[in-house]
C-alpha cells in the first residue's frame, strides 16, 4: 500500500454524464484510524464513499484500497469491507440472530462459526436478550445497532458507515459511539459520513470537509477549529424590531475585538478569542441584548464558514 495507507486516492474523479460529483480529490486513510467525510448535500461524500467501497467505478484518477485497484480486484476488496448504509436493510421477518447468521453465510462462513460470531456481536451491541425476537418491532436504535453488527459479521478490516446515528435519540447515539470507539480500539478502520458535527468531533481522528465535489479542508477536528475559527463565539439576540439597526451599528464598532462577524436573521455572531471582553464592550456601548451566549468554537462553525449557510438542493 502507498505509504502504508489503507486507502490512497489521488486526483480521484467521479462524473455522471456532464455532471462532476467528485472533482479531483486527494486523501489517505491509515489503518486503525477513524476518518470522516463531512459536507452539505451534493458535496460528493456519498459518491466518494461508493468508489472506496467498490460500489461505483472511478471515472479518473488513482484509487487503491488495501493496495489493490478496485477496477480489477473489486470482489477481493469488498470481502474485507463492512458497510453500514444510511437506511437499514434488515430482513424484518427474521429474528435478530437469523439476520446475522443469514448475512454471514454470504461470506461462506461455516454455520458453527457464523453463529459463534453472531452471539458475540449481539453481546457487543447489547441485543443478546433479543436474539430470538423478530426485527420488525424493534426500536430504531436497536435496528441501527443490529445493522452495525451485521456489517461486522465478516470481521472486516474497514468499516464504512453512512450517517450511522441519523434519527436516533441521544441515549442510542451515545451507545453507538461507544461501540464504534471500542471497534477502533480493536484495530478496525472506520470511515464515517455524518451531518452531526458533534459526532464527527467524537468519532474522527481526521476528516475532510467537502464542498462542490472538492476538499475544502482536511485535518483533525481540533486543528480545523484552531485554523478556521476563533477560540470563542458570542451570540447576541436583540428585540426583533430593533435587531437590524443594532446589528448594523454594533458590528463595525467591534472590529478591534472580533476577528469576524455574521449577521443572521435571528442573531448576531461575533468570533473572538475573548468572548467576555466582547460582551463587556457591547454593554459599554449601551446596548442590551435580550440574550447573550458565550461558547467555545466548534466544528459546526468551521463547517458553515467553509461551505456557507445557504441550503444546497
Amino acid at each position: 500500500m502507498p505509504n502504508g495507507q489503507l486507502v490512497h486516492a489521488r486526483a480521484l474523479k467521479k462524473c455522471f454524464g456532464p455532471f462532476t460529483a467528485v472533482d479531483g480529490v486527494d486523501f489517505d486513510i491509515a489503518a486503525g484510524e477513524s476518518f470522516g467525510f463531512l459536507g452539505p448535500n451534493g458535496a460528493g461524500k456519498t459518491s466518494t464513499m461508493r468508489m472506496v467501497s467498490c460500489m461505483s467505478p472511478v471515472t479518473s484518477g488513482t484509487l487503491r484500497v488495501f493496495g489493490l485497484d478496485p477496477a480489477t480486484h473489486g470482489a477481493e476488496i469488498r470481502s474485507r469491507i463492512g458497510l453500514v448504509p444510511q437506511e437499514d436493510t434488515l430482513d424484518l421477518q427474521l429474528t435478530v440472530l437469523d439476520n446475522l447468521v443469514v448475512y454471514g453465510r454470504y461470506f461462506d462462513i461455516s454455520r458453527r462459526e457464523v453463529r459463534r460470531r453472531a452471539q458475540q456481536l449481539l453481546e457487543f451491541i447489547q441485543l443478546a436478550e433479543r436474539a430470538h425476537e423478530l426485527v420488525e418491532p424493534l426500536s430504531g436504535g436497536m435496528k441501527r445497532r443490529l445493522t452495525i453488527a451485521r456489517a461486522l459479521i465478516s470481521e472486516p478490516d474497514l468499516l464504512i458507515l453512512d450517517e450511522p446515528t441519523t434519527g436516533l435519540d441521544p441515549q442510542a447515539r451515545h451507545l453507538v459511539w461507544d461501540r464504534l470507539y471500542r471497534l477502533k480500539q480493536q484495530g478496525v478502520t472506520l470511515v464515517v459520513t455524518t451531518h452531526y458535527m458533534d459526532e464527527a468531533e467524537q468519532l474522527c481522528d481526521r476528516l475532510v470537509i467537502m464542498d462542490s465535489g472538492r476538499i475544502a479542508a482536511e485535518g483533525p477536528p481540533h486543528q480545523l477549529i484552531d485554523r478556521f475559527s476563533t477560540r470563542e463565539v458570542v451570540e447576541l439576540r436583540f428585540a426583533a424590531d430593533h435587531y437590524g439597526r443594532l446589528a448594523a451599528e454594533l458590528a463595525p464598532r467591534l472590529d478591534g475585538l472580533v476577528s469576524r462577524h455574521e449577521v443572521l436573521p435571528d442573531r448576531l455572531l461575533l468570533y473572538a478569542d475573548d468572548g467576555e471582553a466582547v460582551v463587556e464592550q457591547v454593554h459599554r456601548y449601551g446596548m442590551a441584548p435580550e440574550r447573550t451566549l458565550v461558547r467555545r468554537s466548534n466544528l459546526e462553525d468551521v463547517f458553515l464558514y467553509l461551505t456557507g449557510r445557504s441550503l444546497v438542493e
